[in-house]
């Protein structure tokens, strides 16, 4: 027998339906995705997480005293190879000739304190050695003496810097946005080039991380995933801001974003470049850029891909990131952060899939999900408390069943108003399934919105085998379009083929993490097909997280801790959906049924099971049936145990006045009978079980 550790309970152990390159076969690496508009539309925390204010820094307090750049980090610019090592005793010189290319190098600063640059910005000292060189703190005096950051090159023969300097200059005179640092200007001394821009005083997301090491004793101390994820929300759209430009950004990792208060900024940016450009050199770190970017270049998913590695950065300790784990992740399965938080994982998935094509399209659907999952993520941590309900711009609410929900019931896709046939689909009349699928045959254009139309008209019509064909053309059309496995997924709930549901529903929650309908459609398909242990990790997700999706998933945790035969546990859960859900009169009828069929001889159970329905708007009928119910089984106790202390609902437990409970029931019950025999019978019923009198 397999032990209780070996009983799968997340959405990972799922077989998911083939999409994007898996469905597109081999040799499309290529291939790059337009991608939907319709996601495109931030304080830190994104109202939903509080983030620690990073601490005022006094700009002359992060001066070096003696700048120099350690042994170990000494490469040559040109070839890569090791240079000013030391040799024995001796230590490496700072300055000479490479020994494998014969190139140039100097890691010597060429500004000290004191030297004036460009007759304009007084030098204060060196702050740090980067990619490009030395990065120095000044003065602006033509400019109130505010402080300035002049990044120099690496030596001014190195072509290659200075060629990414120029082109820095160029593209970012363009750019202004509050949360990407600004240039000011170029200048030249000393025939070395330097770019002024915007000193920011804060603590890189390395720094942050460092100052957490040495708080613990040199134990590698992650972020939280939801503060983790607050920086990198709050940072995308200045992604999308450099992309609309038509640049990337090429080097984003943990040091290039800086915390200043409450906000962040985008720094360093010698790395960024036009994405038609295929000349200039390629600025990256081992571990972060994207596998294809030595022979494809960098585009919008290579940035995407940085974004993902630097969350993995930022919350865990990434053994192996550079070498083992070069252009992969490690298994979900053993590594915490990724079990503990199956959305986050798949969010971090996408971001860095091994395809181009098969990450997020743009900066701002990778941002949409990240808020998604960023709100799983709190809601998991504090219990639900709070809740809301946040529209999603991909689906509808759900509907409110108590039963397992049908295909029909789960959330619909929300229309893609980029759509070419959308306005034409809008002026469609509606109708029964054959009328709209005539109309539909009309449609000026053959695109996913009218394939879906179509799918959707024959699920209606209750043809599972046509839906099927009209998914397999949206994905011909687009192999990575989602929608088209949510559609085959409801088709196949309809025709009651849960592993196929399973599939369809598992590829479209890894598509679309941040969103709750595939998670809440996925717990319907694992209930029916019986892994009851899925589903509930993912009502329960669904419960916690938004107050639209309490009421249906709480009656899924409901059935299946009922069907397990935990009564304690389906009435904990049919007491979460609230007073204001049009759910909540459901869930107070359910409780009491739940709570009559394990009460047994327990009469405060009973007396629980009657006061769930007190007060609350029920059908009559409804009502009283439960009310006979359980007071039925009140006075079958009380006959066998005797008068007790308690109290059922508004009754002494004694047989009179639960007997003349009871027989107010049935005449209730009575009067609304549909037929004259069942009338009658009741009216015998509450005759045969009220207290003997003397008259």
């Amino acid at each position: 027998m397999a032990s209780a550790q070996s009983t799968p309970t997340t959405s990972a152990s799922i077989r998911s339906a083939p999409i994007g390159s898996r469905r597109a076969g081999a040799g499309t690496t290529a291939t790059r995705r337009v991608g939907s508009s319709r996601t495109r539309a931030a304080r830190l925390g994104a109202g939903l997480t509080t983030v620690p204010p990073a601490p005022p820094v006094d700009p002359a307090g992060v001066v070096q005293t003696h700048p120099e750049v350690p042994e170990e980090k000494r490469f040559c610019s040109s070839c890569g190879a090791a240079v000013g090592r030391s040799v024995g005793d001796r230590p490496g010189r700072p300055e000479g000739f490479c020994p494998k290319c014969g190139a140039p190098y100097s890691f010597t600063p060429k500004l000290a304190a004191g030297d004036l640059v460009a007759g304009q910005y007084l030098v204060a000292g060196a702050l740090a050695h980067g990619g490009l060189g030395w990065i120095y703190l000044a003065r602006d005096r033509n400019v109130s003496d505010r402080w300035v950051v002049l990044k120099g090159l690496l030596n001014s023969g190195d072509q290659d810097a200075l060629a990414a300097a120029i082109a820095e200059q160029r593209f970012l005179a363009q750019v202004e946005h509050p949360t990407i640092v600004e240039i000011y200007n170029f200048v030249t001394h000393d025939d070395a080039g330097y770019i002024v821009m915007e000193y920011v005083g804060g603590q890189s997301l390395k720094q942050i991380l460092k100052e957490r090491m040495r708080a613990t004793g040199g134990a590698y101390d992650p972020l939280p995933v939801d503060q983790a994820l607050a920086y990198i929300i709050e940072i995308l759209p200045a992604f999308q801001y450099l992309h609309d430009l038509g640049l990337v950004y090429c080097d984003f990792k943990p040091d290039n974003l800086i915390q200043v208060g409450d906000a962040v900024k985008l720094i360093d940016l010698g790395g960024v470049r036009r994405i038609d450009d295929e000349e200039s050199a390629i600025y990256g770190t081992v571990g972060y850029q994207a596998p294809e970017v030595a022979e494809e270049g960098t585009s919008v998913a290579s940035d995407i891909y940085t974004i993902g590695r630097t969350l993995v950065v930022l919350t865990m300790e990434f053994r192996g990131y550079q070498s083992t784990y070069l252009h992969s992740l490690p298994d979900p399965a053993t590594t915490p952060v990724f079990r503990d938080h199956d959305s986050f994982s798949w969010l971090v998935a996408k971001c860095c899939a091994r395809e181009p094509a098969d990450r997020f399209a743009s900066a701002e659907e990778l941002r949409v999900q990240a808020l998604g999952v960023l709100r799983e993520v709190v809601a998991g941590r504090t219990a639900g408390t709070s809740l809301t309900s946040t529209a999603s711009v991909n689906f509808s609410t759900p509907t409110v069943s108590t039963d397992r929900i049908e295909w029909h019931q789960l959330p619909a896709l929300g229309p893609d108003t980029t759509d070419p046939q959308y306005s034409w689909l809008v002026g469609l009349a509606p109708g029964d399934p054959d009328s709209r699928l005539r109309d539909l045959e009309q449609a000026p254009g053959v695109t996913a919105e009218v394939l879906l139309a179509r799918g959707m008209e024959q699920l209606r019509a209750g043809r599972p085998a046509a839906v099927a064909e009209e998914a397999r053309r949206i994905l011909t059309l687009d192999p990575w379009d989602w929608r088209a496995l949510w559609l085959q997924g409801l088709a196949s709930l309809q025709a009651r083929d849960w592993a196929d549901a399973q599939a369809s529903f598992s590829a479209v929650y890894q598509q679309v993490p941040g969103e709750l309908a595939p998670k809440l459609a996925l717990a319907v398909a694992c209930e029916a097909g019986g892994q009851g242990d899925i589903a509930e990790g993912l009502y329960r997700t669904c419960v916690q997280t938004d107050a639209a999706y309490v009421a249906p998933a709480a009656f899924g945790l409901a059935r299946l801790r009922a069907a397990a035969g935990d009564t304690k546990g389906a009435v904990a859960a049919l007491d979460l959906v609230p007073s204001t859900s049009r759910g909540y009169g459901d869930s107070r009828r359910l409780r009491a049924g739940v709570l009559l069929a394990g009460a047994g001889r327990d009469l405060g159970v009973l007396d629980a099971a009657l006061r769930s329905i007190d007060g609350v708007r029920l059908d009559v009928v409804e009502r009283e049936m439960l009310t006979a119910r359980i007071l039925e089984q009140a006075v079958a106790v009380v006959g066998e145990l005797g008068p007790q202390p308690e109290h059922v609902g508004p009754y002494a437990a004694q047989p009179d006045p639960l007997r003349s409970g009871l027989e107010a029931s049935y005449r209730a019950l009575a009067r609304e009978a549909p037929t004259r025999e069942d009338r009658i019978a009741l009216v015998d019923r509450a005759n045969d079980v009220r207290p003997w009198t003397l008259t």
